[in-house]
Protein backbone atom coordinates (compact mmCIF):
# COMPACT_ATOMS: atom_id res chain seq x y z
CA UNK A 1 0.00 0.00 0.00
CA UNK A 2 1.14 3.80 -0.17
CA UNK A 3 2.72 5.68 2.24
CA UNK A 4 1.70 8.91 0.98
CA UNK A 5 -0.81 9.71 -1.73
CA UNK A 6 -0.59 13.26 -3.35
CA UNK A 7 -4.29 14.73 -4.42
CA UNK A 8 -4.32 16.64 -7.51
CA UNK A 9 -7.53 18.11 -7.28
CA UNK A 10 -9.60 20.75 -5.33
CA UNK A 11 -13.09 21.37 -3.89
CA UNK A 12 -15.65 18.30 -2.47
CA UNK A 13 -13.26 14.97 -4.77
CA UNK A 14 -10.39 16.26 -3.22
CA UNK A 15 -11.76 16.02 0.33
CA UNK A 16 -13.57 12.78 -0.96
CA UNK A 17 -9.98 11.23 -1.88
CA UNK A 18 -8.53 12.11 1.05
CA UNK A 19 -11.09 10.46 3.68
CA UNK A 20 -10.66 7.52 1.85
CA UNK A 21 -7.17 7.59 1.89
CA UNK A 22 -7.44 8.45 5.86
CA UNK A 23 -9.19 5.02 6.24
CA UNK A 24 -6.47 3.31 4.74
CA UNK A 25 -4.01 4.29 6.80
CA UNK A 26 -2.44 6.92 4.09
CA UNK A 27 -1.12 10.28 4.75
CA UNK A 28 -2.54 12.84 2.55
CA UNK A 29 -1.32 16.21 0.61
CA UNK A 30 -2.88 18.64 -0.48
CA UNK A 31 -1.81 21.01 -3.41
CA UNK A 32 -4.33 24.05 -3.79
CA UNK A 33 -3.70 27.39 -5.78
CA UNK A 34 -2.82 30.59 -3.94
CA UNK A 35 -7.35 31.12 -4.00
CA UNK A 36 -8.12 27.54 -2.29
CA UNK A 37 -6.02 28.17 0.69
CA UNK A 38 -8.43 27.91 3.08
CA UNK A 39 -10.17 24.78 1.69
CA UNK A 40 -11.16 22.28 3.87
CA UNK A 41 -9.44 19.63 1.20
CA UNK A 42 -6.02 21.79 2.70
CA UNK A 43 -6.88 22.51 6.25
CA UNK A 44 -7.61 18.80 7.08
CA UNK A 45 -4.46 17.06 5.01
CA UNK A 46 -1.31 16.16 6.59
CA UNK A 47 0.81 18.20 4.55
CA UNK A 48 -0.26 21.34 2.09
CA UNK A 49 1.43 22.82 -0.87
CA UNK A 50 0.67 25.79 -2.83
CA UNK A 51 1.44 25.14 -6.60
CA UNK A 52 0.39 28.56 -7.91
CA UNK A 53 -1.92 31.62 -8.40
CA UNK A 54 -5.50 31.01 -9.15
CA UNK A 55 -5.34 30.44 -12.83
CA UNK A 56 -5.50 26.34 -13.48
CA UNK A 57 -2.71 26.55 -15.87
CA UNK A 58 -0.59 28.13 -13.62
CA UNK A 59 -1.36 25.69 -10.68
CA UNK A 60 -3.63 22.20 -11.06
CA UNK A 61 -2.56 21.88 -14.76
CA UNK A 62 0.68 22.67 -14.21
CA UNK A 63 2.78 19.08 -14.38
CA UNK A 64 6.14 20.30 -13.47
CA UNK A 65 4.96 22.17 -10.13
CA UNK A 66 2.75 18.60 -9.18
CA UNK A 67 5.84 16.75 -9.95
CA UNK A 68 7.95 19.06 -7.69
CA UNK A 69 5.18 18.79 -4.95
CA UNK A 70 5.42 15.40 -5.42
CA UNK A 71 9.17 15.65 -4.65
CA UNK A 72 9.07 18.00 -1.78
CA UNK A 73 6.48 15.70 0.05
CA UNK A 74 7.59 12.13 -0.30
CA UNK A 75 4.09 11.49 -2.14
CA UNK A 76 4.59 7.95 -3.95
CA UNK A 77 1.46 7.86 -5.40
CA UNK A 78 -1.13 10.47 -6.87
CA UNK A 79 -4.46 10.75 -6.95
CA UNK A 80 -6.21 13.14 -9.81
CA UNK A 81 -9.60 13.05 -9.09
CA UNK A 82 -12.27 14.50 -12.06
CA UNK A 83 -11.35 17.00 -14.55
CA UNK A 84 -8.09 18.87 -14.46
CA UNK A 85 -5.58 16.30 -15.08
CA UNK A 86 -7.09 13.27 -15.26
CA UNK A 87 -7.43 11.93 -18.40
CA UNK A 88 -4.12 13.46 -19.23
CA UNK A 89 -1.74 10.28 -20.59
CA UNK A 90 1.17 12.24 -20.78
CA UNK A 91 0.86 13.46 -17.20
CA UNK A 92 0.37 9.77 -16.22
CA UNK A 93 3.04 8.56 -18.09
CA UNK A 94 5.46 11.21 -16.68
CA UNK A 95 4.62 10.13 -13.16
CA UNK A 96 5.33 6.49 -14.27
CA UNK A 97 8.83 7.92 -15.24
CA UNK A 98 9.39 9.19 -11.63
CA UNK A 99 8.38 6.23 -9.89
CA UNK A 100 5.65 8.00 -8.43
CA UNK A 101 2.36 5.79 -9.42
CA UNK A 102 -0.77 7.00 -11.24
CA UNK A 103 -4.14 6.21 -9.01
CA UNK A 104 -5.84 5.41 -12.49
CA UNK A 105 -6.03 3.60 -15.73
CA UNK A 106 -2.42 2.76 -17.88
CA UNK A 107 -1.57 5.99 -20.04
CA UNK A 108 -2.19 3.95 -22.92
CA UNK A 109 -6.16 3.37 -21.99
CA UNK A 110 -6.15 7.46 -21.19
CA UNK A 111 -4.65 7.94 -25.04
CA UNK A 112 -7.34 5.29 -26.42
CA UNK A 113 -10.24 6.59 -24.90
CA UNK A 114 -9.43 10.35 -25.01
CA UNK A 115 -9.64 10.49 -28.43
CA UNK A 116 -13.77 10.06 -29.36
CA UNK A 117 -13.17 8.69 -33.14
CA UNK A 118 -10.03 5.83 -31.59
CA UNK A 119 -12.62 5.03 -28.89
CA UNK A 120 -15.71 4.62 -31.09
CA UNK A 121 -13.12 2.05 -33.74
CA UNK A 122 -12.25 0.28 -30.25
CA UNK A 123 -15.27 -0.46 -28.66
CA UNK A 124 -17.15 -1.37 -31.85
CA UNK A 125 -13.99 -4.29 -32.10
CA UNK A 126 -15.45 -5.00 -28.70
CA UNK A 127 -18.73 -5.23 -29.49
CA UNK A 128 -20.12 -2.56 -28.05
CA UNK A 129 -22.92 -0.45 -29.85
CA UNK A 130 -21.88 2.64 -31.29
CA UNK A 131 -23.97 6.16 -32.75
CA UNK A 132 -24.31 6.03 -36.38
CA UNK A 133 -22.10 8.56 -37.61
CA UNK A 134 -18.69 9.21 -39.77
CA UNK A 135 -16.20 6.28 -40.25
CA UNK A 136 -13.07 8.90 -38.50
CA UNK A 137 -12.85 12.36 -38.74
CA UNK A 138 -14.17 14.76 -40.92
CA UNK A 139 -11.62 16.74 -43.21
CA UNK A 140 -13.96 19.29 -44.69
CA UNK A 141 -17.69 20.43 -45.45
CA UNK A 142 -18.52 17.80 -48.42
CA UNK A 143 -16.96 14.81 -46.48
CA UNK A 144 -19.72 16.01 -43.83
CA UNK A 145 -22.39 16.55 -45.96
CA UNK A 146 -21.92 13.08 -47.81
CA UNK A 147 -21.98 11.83 -44.52
CA UNK A 148 -24.87 13.62 -43.06
CA UNK A 149 -26.96 13.22 -46.09
CA UNK A 150 -26.28 9.22 -45.82
CA UNK A 151 -27.83 9.25 -41.98
CA UNK A 152 -30.20 11.93 -42.40
CA UNK A 153 -30.66 14.94 -40.65
CA UNK A 154 -30.50 16.55 -37.67
CA UNK A 155 -26.53 15.43 -37.26
CA UNK A 156 -24.07 16.17 -34.31
CA UNK A 157 -20.80 17.44 -35.32
CA UNK A 158 -18.42 16.40 -32.41
CA UNK A 159 -14.86 17.53 -30.98
CA UNK A 160 -12.63 14.36 -31.19
CA UNK A 161 -11.07 15.28 -27.83
CA UNK A 162 -14.41 16.56 -26.98
CA UNK A 163 -16.19 16.57 -22.86
CA UNK A 164 -18.45 18.13 -20.70
CA UNK A 165 -20.36 18.85 -23.69
CA UNK A 166 -17.75 21.49 -25.36
CA UNK A 167 -17.08 21.42 -28.93
CA UNK A 168 -20.60 20.03 -29.63
CA UNK A 169 -22.96 21.58 -32.83
CA UNK A 170 -26.17 20.51 -33.75
CA UNK A 171 -26.91 20.87 -37.23
CA UNK A 172 -30.95 20.54 -38.01
CA UNK A 173 -30.79 20.59 -41.49
CA UNK A 174 -27.65 21.16 -44.23
CA UNK A 175 -28.21 24.29 -44.30
CA UNK A 176 -26.71 24.77 -40.16
CA UNK A 177 -23.71 22.33 -41.12
CA UNK A 178 -21.11 24.77 -42.03
CA UNK A 179 -21.85 26.94 -39.34
CA UNK A 180 -21.87 23.99 -37.05
CA UNK A 181 -18.39 22.67 -38.27
CA UNK A 182 -16.60 26.42 -37.71
CA UNK A 183 -17.83 26.59 -34.66
CA UNK A 184 -17.57 22.94 -33.02
CA UNK A 185 -13.96 23.09 -34.47
CA UNK A 186 -13.41 27.17 -33.14
CA UNK A 187 -14.49 25.59 -29.37
CA UNK A 188 -12.71 21.92 -29.58
CA UNK A 189 -9.19 24.21 -30.63
CA UNK A 190 -9.53 26.64 -27.69
CA UNK A 191 -10.75 23.91 -25.17
CA UNK A 192 -8.66 21.09 -26.23
CA UNK A 193 -6.18 22.45 -28.74
CA UNK A 194 -7.21 19.81 -31.42
CA UNK A 195 -9.77 20.97 -34.06
CA UNK A 196 -10.23 17.43 -35.27
CA UNK A 197 -14.12 16.72 -36.05
CA UNK A 198 -16.64 13.95 -36.66
CA UNK A 199 -20.03 13.64 -37.12
CA UNK A 200 -23.21 11.87 -35.63
CA UNK A 201 -26.73 11.16 -35.71
CA UNK A 202 -28.69 13.32 -33.34
CA UNK A 203 -30.93 10.96 -31.82
CA UNK A 204 -34.45 12.83 -30.66
CA UNK A 205 -35.66 11.32 -27.43
CA UNK A 206 -32.59 9.81 -26.27
CA UNK A 207 -31.95 8.76 -22.22
CA UNK A 208 -28.19 8.92 -21.14
CA UNK A 209 -26.88 6.12 -19.38
CA UNK A 210 -23.75 5.29 -18.05
CA UNK A 211 -22.33 2.19 -16.96
CA UNK A 212 -19.69 2.13 -14.23
CA UNK A 213 -17.01 -0.34 -14.91
CA UNK A 214 -13.79 -1.32 -12.92
CA UNK A 215 -10.89 -3.94 -13.40
CA UNK A 216 -7.53 -4.63 -11.81
CA UNK A 217 -5.24 -4.60 -14.87
CA UNK A 218 -5.04 -8.59 -14.23
CA UNK A 219 -7.84 -9.18 -16.53
CA UNK A 220 -10.34 -9.27 -13.69
CA UNK A 221 -13.64 -6.50 -14.69
CA UNK A 222 -16.71 -6.22 -13.57
CA UNK A 223 -20.28 -3.84 -14.10
CA UNK A 224 -22.03 -1.91 -11.15
CA UNK A 225 -24.35 -1.60 -13.00
CA UNK A 226 -25.67 1.77 -14.77
CA UNK A 227 -26.64 5.73 -13.46
CA UNK A 228 -29.23 7.60 -15.26
CA UNK A 229 -27.57 10.91 -16.31
CA UNK A 230 -30.45 12.54 -18.62
CA UNK A 231 -31.00 15.63 -16.79
CA UNK A 232 -28.40 18.25 -18.34
CA UNK A 233 -28.19 21.55 -19.31
CA UNK A 234 -25.99 22.19 -22.52
CA UNK A 235 -25.42 18.73 -22.16
CA UNK A 236 -23.76 19.17 -18.74
CA UNK A 237 -25.37 16.85 -16.04
CA UNK A 238 -27.26 18.33 -12.99
CA UNK A 239 -29.37 15.43 -11.48
CA UNK A 240 -28.02 11.41 -12.04
CA UNK A 241 -30.14 8.51 -10.47
CA UNK A 242 -29.45 4.84 -9.88
CA UNK A 243 -30.75 2.58 -11.22
CA UNK A 244 -32.13 4.16 -14.27
CA UNK A 245 -35.89 3.70 -14.12
CA UNK A 246 -36.34 3.14 -17.74
CA UNK A 247 -34.14 -0.13 -17.61
CA UNK A 248 -35.00 -3.64 -16.53
CA UNK A 249 -33.11 -6.51 -15.12
CA UNK A 250 -32.61 -7.87 -18.54
CA UNK A 251 -31.41 -4.82 -20.26
CA UNK A 252 -28.93 -4.05 -17.60
CA UNK A 253 -27.59 -7.26 -17.11
CA UNK A 254 -27.47 -7.91 -20.70
CA UNK A 255 -25.26 -4.69 -21.58
CA UNK A 256 -23.05 -4.85 -18.59
CA UNK A 257 -21.84 -7.89 -18.89
CA UNK A 258 -21.02 -6.76 -22.66
CA UNK A 259 -19.05 -3.65 -20.69
CA UNK A 260 -17.17 -5.79 -18.51
CA UNK A 261 -16.39 -8.28 -20.89
CA UNK A 262 -14.93 -5.69 -22.96
CA UNK A 263 -12.92 -4.18 -19.92
CA UNK A 264 -11.55 -7.32 -19.50
CA UNK A 265 -10.65 -7.63 -23.18
CA UNK A 266 -8.96 -4.39 -22.78
CA UNK A 267 -7.05 -5.35 -19.16
CA UNK A 268 -8.70 -2.17 -18.04
CA UNK A 269 -7.24 -0.76 -14.55
CA UNK A 270 -9.11 1.24 -12.33
CA UNK A 271 -12.85 3.07 -12.57
CA UNK A 272 -14.02 3.99 -15.72
CA UNK A 273 -17.63 5.08 -17.26
CA UNK A 274 -18.85 3.38 -20.47
CA UNK A 275 -21.61 6.06 -21.71
CA UNK A 276 -24.69 5.64 -24.22
CA UNK A 277 -27.77 7.08 -25.69
CA UNK A 278 -30.38 4.82 -25.28
CA UNK A 279 -33.41 5.55 -27.31
CA UNK A 280 -36.18 2.76 -28.27
CA UNK A 281 -34.70 -0.38 -26.22
CA UNK A 282 -31.27 0.37 -28.40
CA UNK A 283 -28.03 1.42 -26.43
CA UNK A 284 -25.47 3.38 -28.59
CA UNK A 285 -21.92 4.16 -27.19
CA UNK A 286 -21.00 7.59 -27.19
CA UNK A 287 -17.85 7.90 -24.93
CA UNK A 288 -15.66 6.44 -22.12
CA UNK A 289 -14.28 8.25 -19.18
CA UNK A 290 -11.32 6.84 -17.70
CA UNK A 291 -11.62 8.24 -14.44
CA UNK A 292 -13.97 8.72 -11.36
CA UNK A 293 -17.06 10.17 -12.44
CA UNK A 294 -18.75 13.27 -10.22
CA UNK A 295 -21.86 11.22 -10.04
CA UNK A 296 -19.73 7.77 -8.67
CA UNK A 297 -21.80 8.63 -5.50
CA UNK A 298 -25.16 6.97 -6.64
CA UNK A 299 -23.46 3.64 -7.36
CA UNK A 300 -21.82 3.71 -4.25
CA UNK A 301 -25.05 4.30 -2.32
CA UNK A 302 -26.80 1.22 -4.32
CA UNK A 303 -24.07 -1.56 -4.11
CA UNK A 304 -22.36 -0.17 -0.92
CA UNK A 305 -18.63 -0.38 -2.50
CA UNK A 306 -16.52 2.50 -1.79
CA UNK A 307 -14.88 3.00 -5.32
CA UNK A 308 -12.28 5.55 -4.29
CA UNK A 309 -10.64 2.68 -1.73
CA UNK A 310 -11.01 -0.10 -4.21
CA UNK A 311 -9.07 2.57 -6.99
CA UNK A 312 -6.43 3.31 -4.47
CA UNK A 313 -6.09 -0.89 -3.75
CA UNK A 314 -5.81 -1.90 -7.28
CA UNK A 315 -4.04 1.11 -8.24
CA UNK A 316 -1.26 -0.15 -5.38
CA UNK A 317 -1.44 -3.73 -7.33
CA UNK A 318 -4.10 -5.65 -5.56
CA UNK A 319 -6.52 -7.45 -7.29
CA UNK A 320 -10.22 -6.54 -7.30
CA UNK A 321 -11.96 -7.24 -3.67
CA UNK A 322 -15.35 -8.47 -5.59
CA UNK A 323 -16.38 -10.37 -8.32
CA UNK A 324 -19.09 -9.94 -10.71
CA UNK A 325 -22.09 -12.29 -8.30
CA UNK A 326 -20.42 -10.60 -5.28
CA UNK A 327 -22.41 -7.16 -6.82
CA UNK A 328 -26.29 -6.72 -5.38
CA UNK A 329 -27.99 -3.30 -6.15
CA UNK A 330 -30.37 -2.10 -3.11
CA UNK A 331 -32.73 0.47 -3.49
CA UNK A 332 -32.62 3.83 -5.09
CA UNK A 333 -30.09 6.66 -5.36
CA UNK A 334 -30.50 10.31 -6.57
CA UNK A 335 -27.54 13.01 -6.54
CA UNK A 336 -28.17 16.63 -7.08
CA UNK A 337 -25.43 18.91 -8.24
CA UNK A 338 -25.48 21.88 -5.99
CA UNK A 339 -24.05 24.72 -7.99
CA UNK A 340 -22.83 28.24 -6.71
CA UNK A 341 -25.06 29.46 -9.45
CA UNK A 342 -28.85 31.46 -10.22
CA UNK A 343 -31.47 28.93 -10.37
CA UNK A 344 -33.15 31.04 -13.26
CA UNK A 345 -30.26 32.64 -15.26
CA UNK A 346 -27.87 29.99 -14.42
CA UNK A 347 -25.11 32.96 -14.12
CA UNK A 348 -22.12 32.14 -11.29
CA UNK A 349 -22.07 33.26 -7.78
CA UNK A 350 -19.06 33.56 -6.27
CA UNK A 351 -18.48 35.03 -2.59
CA UNK A 352 -18.70 34.58 0.80
CA UNK A 353 -20.90 31.69 2.68
CA UNK A 354 -22.74 33.13 5.17
CA UNK A 355 -24.51 30.28 6.64
CA UNK A 356 -24.54 26.63 5.70
CA UNK A 357 -26.59 23.95 6.86
CA UNK A 358 -26.60 21.13 4.78
CA UNK A 359 -29.23 18.26 5.81
CA UNK A 360 -29.24 15.08 7.59
CA UNK A 361 -31.15 12.15 8.56
CA UNK A 362 -31.05 8.53 7.38
CA UNK A 363 -29.45 7.65 4.22
CA UNK A 364 -28.64 11.58 3.61
CA UNK A 365 -24.82 12.33 2.22
CA UNK A 366 -23.61 15.55 1.43
CA UNK A 367 -19.97 15.66 -0.40
CA UNK A 368 -18.79 19.24 -0.34
CA UNK A 369 -15.56 21.35 0.72
CA UNK A 370 -17.13 24.27 1.35
CA UNK A 371 -18.29 25.65 5.41
CA UNK A 372 -19.57 28.80 6.89
CA UNK A 373 -17.41 31.84 6.22
CA UNK A 374 -16.10 30.03 3.37
CA UNK A 375 -15.32 32.38 0.19
CA UNK A 376 -15.89 30.84 -2.90
CA UNK A 377 -13.24 32.07 -5.44
CA UNK A 378 -14.28 32.75 -9.37
CA UNK A 379 -11.79 30.70 -10.74
CA UNK A 380 -13.24 27.25 -11.13
CA UNK A 381 -16.53 25.24 -12.18
CA UNK A 382 -19.45 26.20 -9.97
CA UNK A 383 -19.94 22.77 -8.40
CA UNK A 384 -19.94 23.32 -4.46
CA UNK A 385 -21.29 20.37 -3.18
CA UNK A 386 -23.33 17.00 -3.88
CA UNK A 387 -26.50 15.95 -2.23
CA UNK A 388 -27.03 11.95 -2.50
CA UNK A 389 -29.90 10.08 -0.68
CA UNK A 390 -30.89 6.61 -1.04
CA UNK A 391 -34.27 5.10 -0.22
CA UNK A 392 -35.81 1.07 -0.49
CA UNK A 393 -37.38 2.45 -3.70
CA UNK A 394 -37.65 5.29 -6.36
CA UNK A 395 -40.66 6.67 -4.24
CA UNK A 396 -39.19 6.83 -0.77
CA UNK A 397 -35.90 8.00 -2.50
CA UNK A 398 -37.71 11.07 -3.83
CA UNK A 399 -39.84 11.57 -0.67
CA UNK A 400 -36.33 11.78 0.99
CA UNK A 401 -34.63 14.08 -1.37
CA UNK A 402 -37.62 16.70 -1.34
CA UNK A 403 -37.12 17.09 2.95
CA UNK A 404 -33.36 17.09 2.06
CA UNK A 405 -33.69 19.98 -0.37
CA UNK A 406 -35.92 21.79 2.38
CA UNK A 407 -33.45 21.42 4.74
CA UNK A 408 -30.51 22.38 2.74
CA UNK A 409 -29.49 26.43 3.70
CA UNK A 410 -26.99 28.14 1.93
CA UNK A 411 -26.83 31.79 2.41
CA UNK A 412 -24.50 34.48 0.90
CA UNK A 413 -24.56 33.31 -2.51
CA UNK A 414 -26.97 31.97 -4.76
CA UNK A 415 -27.63 27.92 -5.44
CA UNK A 416 -29.20 25.94 -7.67
CA UNK A 417 -31.32 24.00 -4.65
CA UNK A 418 -34.73 26.12 -5.70
CA UNK A 419 -34.29 24.85 -9.03
CA UNK A 420 -34.07 20.93 -7.76
CA UNK A 421 -37.37 21.70 -5.65
CA UNK A 422 -39.12 22.73 -8.76
CA UNK A 423 -37.95 19.61 -10.62
CA UNK A 424 -38.74 16.78 -8.60
CA UNK A 425 -42.62 18.06 -8.22
CA UNK A 426 -42.72 17.84 -12.35
CA UNK A 427 -44.60 14.58 -13.56
CA UNK A 428 -42.38 13.72 -15.92
CA UNK A 429 -39.38 13.64 -13.12
CA UNK A 430 -41.64 12.07 -10.35
CA UNK A 431 -42.79 9.09 -13.18
CA UNK A 432 -39.07 9.15 -14.59
CA UNK A 433 -40.64 10.31 -18.29
CA UNK A 434 -37.46 12.19 -18.83
CA UNK A 435 -34.85 12.02 -21.63
CA UNK A 436 -31.57 14.17 -22.76
CA UNK A 437 -33.84 17.37 -23.98
CA UNK A 438 -36.43 17.69 -21.81
CA UNK A 439 -34.76 20.18 -19.06
CA UNK A 440 -33.51 22.65 -21.69
CA UNK A 441 -37.12 22.37 -22.74
CA UNK A 442 -38.69 22.94 -19.19
CA UNK A 443 -36.45 26.27 -18.87
CA UNK A 444 -37.10 27.22 -22.74
CA UNK A 445 -41.06 26.93 -21.60
CA UNK A 446 -40.28 28.65 -18.33
CA UNK A 447 -38.84 31.80 -19.66
CA UNK A 448 -40.92 32.65 -22.51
Amino acid sequence: MFDKVLIANRGEIALRIQRACKELGISTVAVHSTADADAMHVRLADESVCIGPPSPTESYLNIPRLLAACEITGADAVHPGYGFLSENARFAEILEEHKITFIGPTSEHIRLMGDKITAKDTVKKLGIPVVPGSDGGVANEAEALACAKEMGFPVLVKAASGGGGRGMKLAETEADLAEAMANAKSEAMSSFGDDAIYIEKYLTKPRHIEFQVFGDGRGNAVHLGERDCSLQRRHQKILEEAPSPALNDEARNRVGEVVAKAMRDLNYRGAGTIEFLYEDGEFFFIEMNTRLQVEHPVTEAITGIDLVLEQIRVAAGAQLSFQQEDITFSGHAIECRINAENAKTFRPSPGLITYWHPPGGLSVRVDSGVYQGYRIPPYYDSLIGKLIVHGKTRNECMMRLRRSLSEFVIDGIDTTIPLFSELISQPDIVNGLYDIHWLEKYLAKSES
